[in-house]
């Protein structure tokens, strides 16, 4: 097995740097060098398992998916926007980053871990008239509409590979920074700078507080239409979890009255 020194490892790598001198390496495969290995995740993480070991038997028996297939390769690199699934736990996450450039864990319900946000990196004109669209994690897709542009983001579903929303990259349109000192910032793109000379574009993104960060182009991640659209989004999910608490709740003393009423019976 290849392994990776702790301390060298990418930043992006959610690992304790000094109590052990290795960790595991991941194969190759899409997101690049900034990729997580899968084990990371579920051992030293989330501490579902102890050991590679134990996770490759949990792999054997389907208990873990990511981006809604079963893998076999605990190994396998995960990157930004990855939908990380254990399906006997009910337990759903989207990888995004975090302080410091370290990827995380953000736990989301069950019906948005059937699609992946996607980064537009490049765009090629195939035949038959479709337009495929390159996408910052290695995956392609066709479409049939040419009005898609680079840094735009596409919202995929994962069982039928089509693309289900778009967020054009715009001024309004909600950011974040995926790497960098900014990482994991949300703001709302107020700029876009475009360098004549050598030195790299960069945005401008305002945050909820009313201050700004700036960061490379390369860094930018369009996540919605409106930070706005983002707060409602979160505050739905919200009060449907409180919903669906109270309902559990009143089941709960449902059943547990009837139970009484049965025992009073006997």
């Amino acid at each position: 097995m290849v392994h990776q020194k702790r301390l060298s490892a990418p930043e992006a790598w959610p690992v304790e740097r000094k109590n052990q001198v290795y960790t595991v390496a991941s194969h190759a495969g899409p997101h690049g060098g900034d990729a997580v290995p899968l084990v990371v995740f579920v051992r030293d993480v989330l501490g579902y398992v102890e050991s590679a070991k134990q996770l490759r038997f949990a792999l054997d028996n389907d208990d873990v998916l990511v981006n809604g297939e079963p893998v076999s390769d605990h190994r396998l690199p995960v990157g930004t926007f990855d939908i990380v699934a254990f399906p006997s736990r009910d337990e759903y996450y989207r990888v995004f980053p975090g302080e410091g450039g370290r990827l995380s864990l953000v736990p989301v319900e069950a019906d948005a871990a059937d699609n992946k946000l996607a980064r537009i990196d490049g765009i090629t004109h195939v035949s038959g008239g479709e337009v495929q669209l390159n996408l910052h994690n290695g995956a392609n897709v066709l479409v049939e509409d040419d009005g898609y542009s680079t840094k735009d983001s596409v919202v995929v579903d994962l069982e039928t590979n089509e693309v289900l929303e778009r967020f054009a990259f715009e001024e309004g349109s909600a950011v974040t920074a995926v790497a960098g000192k900014h990482s994991g910032e949300v703001g709302e793109l107020v700029e876009y700078i475009v360098n004549e000379g050598s030195g790299d574009n960069t945005v401008i993104a305002e945050l909820p507080d009313g201050s700004t960060f700036e960061t490379v182009e390369e860094y930018v991640f369009v996540i919605g239409e409106s930070v706005s659209d983002l707060e409602e989004q979160e505050q739905g999910d919200s009060t449907e979890a409180v919903a669906d608490e109270a309902e559990s709740e009143s089941v709960k003393e449902a059943e547990e009255t009837e139970d009484e009423t049965e025992e009073a019976e006997e």
